[in-house]
């Protein structure tokens, strides 16, 4: 295992959720060898569909208004939800394909779909607006620095806790000896303890974009977008069981909603 996965990584961490917020863009993200081989896939193309669509140009909305209601979040989600058969099916893993590939690959494609739709309201999450990483006013996440773990997790404005999750992440994207981009050589033996705290913080994304930027989704015509790429995340993640049920915080009835929907739909 590399040195950076050594210093980087330690999956008995100290709990980084005092009682929850999250993320930012990076602008220099370029596709990456995952990305090539998962658009070659027959069964990816179909999961990659729905974020083939341009994605809208932000414009400037006055105000913004928090969002609290799990009452709330789980009827905007009940608007755009669809059937989830096509994305159960392609989260799966295809015969005879190496299971720490596929978790690489979608973890770089989760990474990716985050980038850009976060991306569409930065402009309304600054350290002003969103001045802690919340999501409902009873989570907050924490940032642990992870060349420190010795300091105790701190408070961060949501911009600033995106800046540093997403700098965390692409350092270990940047790693052939965590992400190998050549045939055969192998992955680390932490790695899919690795793959399970990436896509716990990524979850912290979406919460953060419920939660807080609901008006400027909708307002933007995202809702459909956001709604498609949560759900494909939370079949996922159920498929290689990578997050637990209290992962979901404030976000727990949506995300039960979406996996109901799924089960009803086959």
């Amino acid at each position: 295992m590399s040195s950076f996965l050594q210093s980087h990584f330690n999956s008995s961490a100290i709990p980084t959720i005092r009682s929850t917020r999250t993320f930012r863009r990076n602008p220099d993200l370029s596709p990456t060898k995952f990305q090539q081989d998962q658009q070659q896939d027959q069964q990816q193309q179909q999961q990659q569909a729905y974020y083939q669509q341009e994605l809208h140009s932000a414009s400037s909305i006055p105000g913004q208004r928090q969002v609290s209601s799990h009452k709330e979040i789980r009827q905007y989600a009940e608007q755009t939800l669809g059937s989830g058969s096509a994305l159960a099916q392609a989260v799966k893993l295809p015969k005879g394909e190496d299971v720490n590939e596929w978790l690489a690959v979608h973890v770089v494609n989760f990474y990716n779909q985050l980038n850009m739709l976060y991306g569409t309201v930065t402009e309304f999450c600054s350290p002003s607006t969103c001045p802690r990483m919340i999501a409902t006013q009873e989570y907050e996440y924490l940032w642990q620095d992870p060349m420190n773990r010795r300091k105790p997790p701190v408070s961060m404005s949501a911009p600033g806790y995106v800046e540093a999750l997403m700098t965390w992440i692409q350092g270990f994207l940047d790693d052939d000896s965590v992400f190998p981009t050549k045939m055969g050589v192998p992955f680390p033996r932490q790695f899919p303890a690795l793959v399970r705290t990436i896509m716990k913080r990524l979850f912290r994304v979406y919460a953060h974009m419920y939660c807080h930027h609901f008006d400027e989704i909708n307002e933007l015509g995202l809702q459909t977008h956001l709604n498609t790429s949560l759900k494909h995340f939370v079949l996922f993640c159920r498929e290689f069981q990578l997050l637990s049920p209290k992962d979901y915080g404030p976000m727990d009835e949506l995300v039960s909603r979406m996996l109901d929907d799924d089960g009803k739909s086959k």
